[in-house]
């Protein structure tokens, strides 16, 4: 069997003073091999929550996580995650950076170099290699952070709000290139993201969560990412379904957000 599975994933958070948060409740995903899922929803839904358990950074207070066949237990090389700021070392070179996780595996330098040139050619950092990482546009840290995650080819990659920190211009070539990456490699991928337009344009499945405690409450198959592949993102916008589709979305966020701001104000 291939692809991700996660079986009623429940987290809930004990808190010093005796309480405790539901995080996440019965949370069942059948993820296929190659999927590109893009998951939104109001603040604390669980979506981070649910992306450091796929990782391994949090162990599920019920439920478990299969990939392809074997049950996951915790971080491995096979799920790799792009953070929101890149999490690079600032100390290295960009070439050393690509080339950190082959080189723990103890990979020989000459199949090292070969991948790292190969993906900083894919993310269009070839001139830039031997540049230290702080010399780099927050663009460009994100390149190098995507090429860093694919040099240990994991079979899933986990993208958390990669995009958030640029600005207008920046993000949609970042989104090209996303969906690039996505058709060229055949990559598992899940992004989480707060912009409904990236989600509609980086998903071909959707996922909209409802707040506490963060469930699926509805899910989208959309054509958007298939169709960005190959053609101009502000095209895509303007495509059948799109504008229709963001603001249906945008109205369900909008309504779990002042159901949100009702509880608080109920609660006070």
């Amino acid at each position: 069997m291939t692809g991700l599975k996660l079986n009623s994933i429940s987290m809930r958070f004990d808190l010093p003073n005796g309480s405790s948060v539901q995080a996440l409740k019965d949370v069942s995903l059948d993820i296929k091999e190659g999927e590109l899922l893009s998951i939104l929803g109001p603040s604390g839904c669980g979506k981070t929550t649910l992306l450091n358990i796929v990782a391994g950074f949090l162990a599920p207070t019920e439920g478990n996580m299969e990939l392809n066949g074997h049950l996951v237990e915790g971080p491995d090389a096979e799920r790799g995650m792009v953070f929101q700021a890149g999490a690079l070392f600032e100390w290295m070179s960009v070439r050393e950076n690509v080339d950190f996780g082959p080189r723990m595996k103890g990979m020989p330098k000459a199949e090292r170099d070969k991948i790292t040139d190969h993906l900083l050619e894919t993310v269009g950092l070839q001139d830039f290699k031997e540049k230290a990482v702080y010399e780099l546009s927050g663009g460009m840290q994100q390149r190098v952070a995507l090429a860093r995650c694919l040099a240990n080819d994991p079979d899933v990659i986990l993208m958390d709000e990669p995009l958030g920190a640029l600005d207008a211009l920046t993000r949609e070539k970042m989104q090209s290139l996303v969906l690039k990456l996505w058709k060229e490699t055949g990559k598992t991928i899940i992004l989480i993201t707060h912009s409904v337009e990236e989600a509609l344009l980086l998903g071909e499945r959707l996922l909209v969560m409802a707040p506490r405690p963060g469930r699926v409450h509805k899910e989208y198959r959309l054509p958007f990412a298939e169709r960005g592949v190959d053609a101009d993102l502000r095209d895509v916008k303007k495509s059948d379904g799109f504008a229709e589709t963001r603001d249906e979305i945008l109205s369900m966020i909008w309504d779990m957000e002042e159901e949100i701001m009702g509880r608080t104000e109920d609660a006070s």
